[in-house]
């Protein structure tokens, strides 16, 4: 009968540490789906160095403005966004995400960062302030992307 209660308690324990994980896993991903959701209302927004409105904005600025959303309090410049959470392989990349790449005459400087927006089969695409275009969605596997790919990390 003692037996029984302790299988009963350990299996009541395992479930609802199951349950608190999934949970977790949902309020990640509705952080995550808000994120880009913000940044997607920039699109089409002009480029401007050090600018952070719908005026006009840079890369950093845009993911500065758009992890705002949720509460999450991001540096303001590529350089130092590239420190955050941890390293994430490039087949590993998941939506949320930042990509980083080195955009300038320096090849390993950071000078650029994107938001992950869709992820799947070898498929990544992110978002960024272009200095040519503005707020627009990219694929991490056109030619010029991929020369200049330095990293990836997960914020949170």
């Amino acid at each position: 009968m003692q037996q029984n209660r302790i299988v009963i308690w350990l299996a009541l324990i395992i479930f609802l540490s199951s349950c608190a994980s999934a949970r977790k896993a949902k309020v990640r991903q509705d952080k995550i789906q808000t994120v880009i959701k913000t940044a997607k209302s920039f699109i089409g927004t002009p480029y401007k160095w050090g600018g952070t409105t719908r005026g006009g904005m840079d890369c950093s600025g845009l993911l500065y403005n758009s992890y705002s959303s949720i509460g999450f309090n991001m540096p303001r410049t590529s350089a130092m966004q590239s420190e955050l959470g941890k390293k994430v392989g490039k087949n590993k990349i998941e939506e949320g995400d930042l990509v980083f790449f080195a955009t300038g005459k320096k090849r390993r400087k950071i000078t650029h960062v994107g938001l992950v927006t869709y992820s799947r089969r070898g498929t990544v695409r992110f978002i960024h302030s272009s200095s040519s275009l503005g707020v627009v969605e990219s694929n991490l596997e056109t030619k010029y992307y991929k020369k200049r790919f330095i990293t990836a990390r997960r914020p949170f």
